[in-house]
């Protein structure tokens, strides 16, 4: 059973509050996995007080939470709604926070709780460096009264260098154990089961190596443009905002060995193993690796979609990267020369993330010969969003005369769980953290490993790196899919399927 606790949220009147934390709180009220008694005291500068907060928030549960089970429910979104308290604060200088290590002292007399709180920081990346020092000023990193967590939102660091400013900074007022460094990709229920998926079925787990496996690719395509995010996006780019964390994440999932147990010292043991295979780029490399693109003006669908240069708040000269492929190599014995092709992209023609394992070929020299039936490779799919589930293409008898192999499909998807509720990613994380567990978060040592491996190509970038224009609704730029073609394989989604007008060109 989960501690009586109370969750601080700083930045309660955003963006993240709003569409994210809150929903997946009410569901997981709604689900009854909140502890019996618990608060959530949202942290901002906003004039608002307990009354008005909870109004605001009642409305953006009605906006982005209406499809959650258990919410329309007017004694079930009353109660929830009763365990929200608001307190202004100046969220940019520590001067206030005294009055903060007040509040949660009176919330917790008033529930009659030890004072268990976790702070989440719903902040610009500015603030995670200062707010956890300010709340160590006023001893609220102490555990005496209770336990203490602190939950960091990404970035973490714009570079190597402010990664490791800001892990020092961190621990210096909190021990690795009290920080949740949080990334909402391991969130996903298809990523977690990656895990299982693998280490369940000893059909997978024995195939899961260089023997069988020729490459893997992992895709995380978005339909939309920079959106409102062009004040952060412009300075920072694909590479630092997906590939950094999520992609590289992911890789470490599919990559890792098995863990002596699912636990958070066990499986961030493994990851951090393949953190540290991951095999540098030398400058020779680059050119022949990696693909930076940025999306031009195109149509799509008879639509004018403008270029990224010409989006809201983006300068016109700008060399900020919207599209990343990569070619990386494990120096790990499960994966000797078995690459993996990472891509990521704004404007794509959809919204999908999937990783693909492309196995070998069948080496039965009934198939492939001169004038014979050809096979082609089997592929296992794990769709991590929007439609998760597992799809695994095989080669079966086309009916009729002869041995003419057709591919074919078997198909999985978790939406065909009846009565089955598949979480938000928030929804696991937020409870992994009210329960203490950090299986899913990031060491502080692992951000730096990754920071350490991204840190050459931005520099390569940023000095000679070509920068290749993509129609908006493409799949890339055509040199992403060069550098398959190099290979003699490809994606699954090749880039040379075009749906838009216009081509690819360097910037």
């Amino acid at each position: 059973m989960l501690e009586p606790q109370i969750l601080v949220i700083f930045g309660a009147s955003g963006d993240l509050a709003r569409r994210k934390l809150v929903p997946a709180l009410h569901s997981l009220h709604a689900q009854g996995m909140l502890p019996k008694i618990f608060a959530i005291l949202g942290v901002g500068r906003t004039e608002l007080n307990d009354e008005s907060f909870r109004h605001e928030m009642s409305e953006a549960l009605t906006k982005f939470a209406s499809h959650e089970e258990g919410h329309g429910d007017a004694s079930q979104d009353h109660e929830f709604l009763a365990r929200l308290f608001y307190e202004k604060l100046s969220t940019e200088s520590g001067d206030e926070y005294g009055k903060l290590s007040v509040r949660l002292a009176s919330i917790a007399a008033q529930l009659n709780i030890p004072c268990n709180v976790i702070f989440y920081l719903a902040v610009p990346p500015s603030l995670s460096e200062r707010i956890p020092s300010w709340l160590a000023a006023q001893g609220l990193n102490h555990e005496t009264e209770g336990f203490r967590r602190i939950v960091v939102e990404k970035p973490f660091g714009h570079d190597l260098k402010s990664a490791v400013a800001l892990n020092k900074s961190l621990l210096a007022d909190w021990r690795e154990e009290q920080v949740y460094r949080i990334d909402h990709f391991l969130g996903k229920e298809t990523v977690q089961n990656l895990l299982v998926f693998r280490f369940a079925n000893e059909l997978f787990d024995s195939m899961w190596n260089h023997r069988y496996v020729d490459y893997v690719e992992i895709t995380a395509a978005e339909s939309i443009g920079v959106e409102n995010r062009a004040g952060y996006f412009d300075k920072s780019g694909i590479v630092r905002d997906m590939v950094q964390n999520h992609l590289l994440q992911t890789l470490a999932m599919v990559a890792m060995d098995p863990p002596i147990g699912f636990d958070a010292s066990n499986v961030r043991y493994e990851t951090m193993k393949v953190f540290k295979s991951l095999r540098p780029f030398s400058e020779a490399d680059m050119y022949k690796r990696v693909v930076f693109g940025q999306y031009t003006s195109s149509k799509i669908r008879g639509q004018v979609v403008p270029a990224y240069r010409e989006e809201p708040g983006i300068l016109a000269d700008s060399r900020t990267d919207t599209f990343a492929a990569l070619k990386v190599l494990v120096d790990h014995p499960r994966w000797f020369n078995v690459p993996f092709y990472l891509r990521t992209g704004k404007r794509l023609p959809t919204r999908v993330t999937e990783v693909v394992l492309h196995f070998k070929k069948t080496p039965h020299p009934a198939f492939g010969i001169s004038g014979g039936a050809v096979a082609g490779q089997n592929q296992l799919v794990i769709r991590i969003q929007p439609d998760e589930g597992i799809l695994l293409k095989v080669g079966l008898k086309e009916p009729g005369q002869g041995f003419r192999v057709k591919s074919v499909n078997m198909d999985f998807h978790y939406s065909n769980l009846a009565n089955t509720h598949v979480p938000e990613s928030y929804e696991r994380l937020l409870l992994d953290a009210m329960q203490g567990d950090a299986t899913l978060y990031a060491l502080g040592d692992a951000v730096e490993t990754c920071w350490r491996f991204i840190d050459p190509i931005l520099d390569f970038k940023d000095n000679g790196g070509k920068l290749y224009g993509y129609p908006a609704g493409s799949w890339g730029p055509l040199e992403a899919e060069a550098l398959m073609l190099r290979d003699h394989r490809e994606w699954r989604y090749p880039c040379k399927n075009l749906t838009t007008d216009g081509e690819t060109c360097e910037l």
